[in-house]
């Protein structure tokens, strides 16, 4: 998907510097494209715990300790945040379709009801991530206890 957004921004850039032209269309498909990519990969960049974080603390901290961290942080923060913008964001993914929402610009995409439900789908594959992670984290630190 990033290749296709690098080919279009490239079009893009052609249309608008060589021919003083661009379509509303492809400006729209860049940020809907975006938006997939950001929303689809936070829970792969989360399971790769590659997200960012504010380390003042967290370096120092045991792999006990990291662990109670992540279980807290996912339990209390990230789950019910998770759930809030699923919630949020299907019902406004389902207002969009009942009336099959397009771009309110002339040449805009035609369906901008998909990119909507692209916040409810990112946001179920980041809490699954999250309840995944809280499980292993919860079996690490039963290993730890039971076996040492």
């Amino acid at each position: 998907m990033n290749i296709v957004l690098v080919v279009l921004i490239c079009v893009d850039v052609l249309l608008r510097y060589f021919f003083n032209s661009t379509e509303k269309w492809i400006i729209e498909l860049e940020w809907h494209i975006f938006a997939a990519i950001f929303l689809i990969g936070a829970s792969y960049t989360f399971k790769n715990d590659k997200h960012v974080r504010v380390d003042l603390f967290y370096q120092n901290f045991s792999v006990q300790k990291k662990a109670w961290v992540n279980i807290l942080g996912n339990i209390l923060f990230l789950i019910p945040w998770c759930l809030v913008v699923i919630y949020s964001s299907y019902k406004y993914g389902m207002v969009s379709l009942s009336y099959l929402e397009g771009s309110p610009d002339p040449n805009g995409l035609p369906a901008r009801y998909i990119i909507k439900f692209i916040i409810t789908i990112g946001f179920t594959l980041l809490l699954f991530q999250a309840i995944i992670d809280s499980i292993e984290k919860i079996k690490g630190l039963k290993r730890k206890v039971w076996n040492g």
